[in-house]
């Protein structure tokens, strides 16, 4: 060994001996992060759904019986800034001839309904589904426009054009005081298997979000609750979290996971939350669903796809892509639909990859 290769191999044992216990397996295995066969399977199509006067986000894609793409995205006014998601949201419907665009507002699908409702404040984090002969459009809706009314509730309708039936109730609640979930439901993502429901969830405990010890805020991981019918009652996995890595060293997490099940397999795509990169995204598989493995890069930084202008000052989360979900066809996902902010309006919109 020569005096450089001494001191770089010193150097990394003195690093690994500073981390939690945890995070040495990680380290080891995975110096350099892999790149997933589905991150690698990428190529940027580019953006769509850029309203002059709205945010964009969420943007899930069906194709309907009609051949046409229907894509349910998340949209609020542009005078509210980013932050307007959690107060001011409302989920639209807007359609186009192929996957690529460009689409053509539909209508408003679900919007706040006021007080004394539980999403009186805001409708978001769209999820559509085809099941069982009619369309379940999963999202989220809270009370106060705040982060600790958020409930997952479900939409069903007999067309893509609506009617939608509106829930009176949260489709999940959060836990106990005390539980690993006990401040929110938020994330929804449903696959029917085996005759069963399964919707996976993203939660938060109290204590986490309120009191941060960690430099990323809160403490995301996912839950699974499993019902008989598409209406629930969804009862909680007793072995929940289903994926939690807030023990590899600096409370990594992880959120908008979208799950599907492919050649046997449970697979998710979900938004990095520190552990290879805030800016990237993450891939898991799983033989049953409920035990994951490590996670893989998922997608990478918007710069690896495209050039983009410098960023703007009031956009703090420029240059990644966010709230992951697929689009099939023949069975099989061609299209990973995403949320950027940017754009020629500098507000934010879907950015979409073929899957190839």
């Amino acid at each position: 060994m020569n005096r450089k290769e001494f001191i770089s191999s010193t150097l990394l044992a003195s690093l690994a001996a500073m981390l939690p216990v945890h995070a040495h397996d990680f380290l080891t295995s995975d110096k350099e992060p892999k790149l997933s066969d589905f991150a690698k399977s990428l190529t940027p199509v580019g953006r769509a759904l850029e309203l002059e006067d709205y945010y964009v986000w969420c943007n899930s894609p069906l194709e309907g019986p009609d051949g046409k793409i229907h894509v349910f995205f998340s949209r609020w006014p542009k005078t509210k800034g980013m932050g307007g998601w959690i107060n001011s949201s409302e989920i639209a419907h807007a359609v186009a001839d192929k996957p690529e665009g460009p689409y053509e507002y539909v209508s408003t699908v679900l919007a706040p309904r006021g007080p004394g409702f539980w999403d009186a404040t805001t409708c978001h984090n769209p999820s559509i589904h085809y099941v069982d002969g009619k369309y379940a459009l999963f999202f989220l809706g809270n009370s106060n426009g705040k982060m600790n009314s958020k409930r997952i509730g479900l939409a069903t309708a007999d067309s893509l054009y609506g009617p939608w039936k509106r829930p009176d109730e949260p489709l999940l609640l959060p836990g106990k005081e005390g539980e690993w979930d006990d401040l929110l439901t938020t994330n929804p993502s449903f696959i029917k298997h085996n005759g069963k429901y399964w919707l996976y969830y993203k939660s938060l405990d109290t204590e986490g979000y309120v009191h941060p010890k960690f430099e990323i805020k809160g403490n995301r991981k996912y839950g699974l609750a499993i019902a008989d019918s598409l209406e629930g009652p969804y009862i909680k996995y007793e072995g929940n979290p289903v994926v939690d890595f807030h023990k590899m060293g600096n409370n990594q997490q992880c959120e908008d996971a979208y799950v599907w099940y492919e050649n046997s397999k449970f697979k998710m795509i979900a938004r990095d939350m520190g552990v290879f990169g805030m800016d990237k995204g993450l891939y898991l598989e799983s033989k049953d669903g409920k035990h994951w493995s490590k996670p893989q890069i998922g997608y990478q930084e918007l710069s690896k796809y495209i050039e983009q202008p410098p960023a703007p000052k009031h956009l703090n989360r420029y240059g990644r892509v966010e709230r992951p979900q697929l689009l099939f066809q023949n069975g099989k996902p061609t299209y990973l639909f995403t949320a950027s902010q940017g754009g020629k309006y500098e507000t934010a919109s879907a950015f979409i990859f073929k899957i190839n």
